[in-house]
């Protein structure tokens, strides 16, 4: 059968569950995640999760690099070197805290979004938002897996020892960096804007 013509089945509960792993999901950083991380069967259904995000033209202008254990130190290498790209003075204590934040997250992923390029039907901004969209779905997976979960980044995204550490094509750049593990310690969520701050009609006053 065509997917194309399968149609979800809705009911109350399917909407009350899917509200609830909404307002459930949060940002936990890196330093607030403990393992051990997801199990193989969970990142199986996270990365399906991801893969359902819209895109254009079925391009892929998106994907994820898993950095394993046995890598982060060589990312702690290219964190340590980005930073004396930005700042060739920087210390010993500075350089050791740049390699400290590649080992914090139990399974990391890097998102990386074909942003250039001679693709005229399908614009930078929506391969971004392709981007966005999945790894949005893979959070609110991890949210309902129980897992903790966050977004980052920071100036080493744009580094030359990240980018040619990594692999990175000509067109491509690195978005951020995907942390999930289990939580130490829950924190209570941020307000969230109310939807009349970011929601309006055309033409009404």
């Amino acid at each position: 059968m065509n997917n194309d013509t399968v149609q979800p089945h809705l009911d109350d509960d399917a909407t009350a569950w899917a509200a609830h792993w909404i307002d459930a999901r949060r940002t936990t950083l890196p330093k607030r995640l403990c393992g051990p991380g997801p199990t193989e069967d969970q990142k199986v259904a996270l990365r399906r999760a991801a893969c359902a995000a819209p895109d254009h033209g079925q391009r892929r202008p998106w994907r994820c690099i898993e950095i394993g254990a046995d890598q982060r130190a060589l990312l702690g290498e290219w964190f340590a070197q980005a930073l004396l790209e930005r700042d060739p003075h920087a210390n010993a204590a500075e350089q050791a805290q740049a390699r400290e934040k590649a080992h914090r997250a139990p399974w990391l992923l890097l998102l990386v979004c074909r942003v250039r390029g001679d693709d005229p039907e399908v614009p930078p901004a929506e391969r971004l938002l392709s981007a966005g969209c999945a790894v949005q779905n893979l959070l609110l997976m991890a949210t309902a897996m129980g897992l903790g979960s966050a977004l980052t980044s920071g100036k080493a995204m744009a580094s030359r020892a990240l980018r040619e550490g990594v692999g990175l094509h000509a067109d491509e750049d690195a978005l951020c960096f995907v942390n999930v593990g289990h939580v130490k310690a829950w924190r209570a969520a941020h307000a969230r804007p109310q939807p009349d701050d970011v929601f309006s009609v055309l033409g009404s006053d």
